[in-house]
Order: C-alpha cells, then structure tokens, then sequence
C-alpha cells in the first residue's frame, strides 16, 4: 500500500514537471515573438538575428518534452485523463515549436527589409497591433492550459477572428500599397509573409486552446463551430 501511494506520489510529480516545462517552453516562445516584432518595427538587426539563432532552443525543449512524455507513457502507462494530459502536451508542444518557427520567419523577413532602398513603405502600425492580438491568444491559451480552464480556452479560439479579420485588413492595404506604387510590391510582398506569420500564431493558440477542452471534456473540438465550443464550456 505504501508502496503504491508512493508510486503514485512520483507520477503525479512527473506529470507536474511536464505541465510546467511546457509553461516554460510557452514563456520562452512569447519572449522570440514580442523580439522579433520588436526587431522588426525598430530596425535593430542585432536583435533579429538574435531571435533566429535562438530558435534552437524552442526545438531542443520541444524535443526534451517530447522525450519525457514517451518515457512517461512507457513506464507509467497512464489512462483517462492522465492520457489525455500526456497527449495534450504533446500536441502543445508542436504547436509551440511552429510559432517558434513563425517568429524566426518574421526576423528573417525582417532582415530582408532592412537591405531595401529607402522607398516609402507600408506603416508597421497595423502589423503590431496583429501581433499583440496574436500573442493575447498565445498567453490566454497557456492560461488556459495552466488552469484547465476550458472558458478561457473557448474565448482564445473566439478570439482568432480578430486575428483574421486584422490579416485580410492588412492583405488588403498592401495590396493597395503594390497598386499605387509598383516599386513596393517586393517590399509590401515580405511584409504580407510576417502578417501571414502572425495569422498563423493564431491559429497555433487556437489550436492550443482546443486541446485544452481536449483535456478536460474527453472530446475533440479541432472541427467544430466556436459556439460549440463555448456551448462546451458551459456545460
């Protein structure tokens, strides 16, 4: 008997440990995007090539994570919910390793731009004001997963509407901007690709926030309306 609460101490330990690494992992991946946005609207090319080599670091927590859930599953052979909360970091953890990779994508687009003529160009103002929509959605979902909050993860995924009504608003601007002035397609074009980076930040945190009610419900909600999601949450 004493034994098998022991056993079960230490497994309540490693799940805790990975809840809290992917926490981690999630404060690591808001730091290289709210750099890399920085990098981008202030010029600052010692910064963006800070935020591109340190991408590797979101890959190797990924892939420590990664590894320690296998483990888990392995020796523990978790069920119910400890199955689903294994299951969910696993899919988090993806997710955080691609808005990694998003970020990177917005540093190195911004690096392209700071070789560019000095012609007029389309204003950053839009583009920051996604990214801090975008990286909302991010912090809620971690919330949402800290908390096993499945409220909290039902307004992240009704929030990604915001998020893609700013991208379309900014795709039509630019696409004004190239019509106006040819000599910015290159330009307004590299632009477009850090605006499509952060809709897909979004979509990342959607999904994040999906896998909570995952977690708590026992249901897949990746294909669903939002208000089936929110009628979720309230039941």
């Amino acid at each position: 008997m004493v034994s098998s609460e022991h056993t079960s101490r230490q497994f309540d330990a490693e799940l805790e440990a990975v809840r809290a690494r992917v926490l981690q992992m999630g404060g690591l991946v808001e730091s290289q995007i709210k750099l890399a946005i920085e990098s981008l609207t202030t010029g600052d090319e010692a910064l963006m090539k800070r935020v591109i080599e340190d991408d590797h670091r979101v890959n190797a927590m990924e892939v420590e994570i990664d590894e320690n859930c296998n483990h888990i599953l392995v020796r523990r052979q978790p069920a119910a919910g400890d199955l689903r909360m294994i299951m969910t970091v696993i899919k988090t953890i993806t997710d955080l390793e691609r808005i990694g990779d998003e970020a990177q994508k917005i540093s190195r687009m911004a690096l392209l731009l700071t070789k560019r003529e000095s012609l007029i160009l389309p204003r950053y103002h839009e583009i920051k004001h996604a990214a801090e929509l975008a990286l909302n959605m991010l912090h809620n979902a971690l919330d949402a997963f800290a908390r096993l909050d499945i409220a909290a993860a039902a307004r992240v995924v009704r929030q990604d509407e915001q998020v893609d009504e700013e991208f379309r608003a900014i795709m039509r601007y630019l696409i004004t901007f190239m019509m106006e002035d040819p000599r910015t397609i290159s330009t307004s074009l590299e632009i477009l690709f850090v605006a499509k980076a952060i809709e897909r930040i979004g979509d990342h945190a959607q999904n994040m926030a999906e896998y909570v009610v995952y977690m708590v419900k026992g249901r897949d909600v990746r294909h669903v309306t939002v208000e089936e999601i929110e009628r979720e949450a309230r039941e």
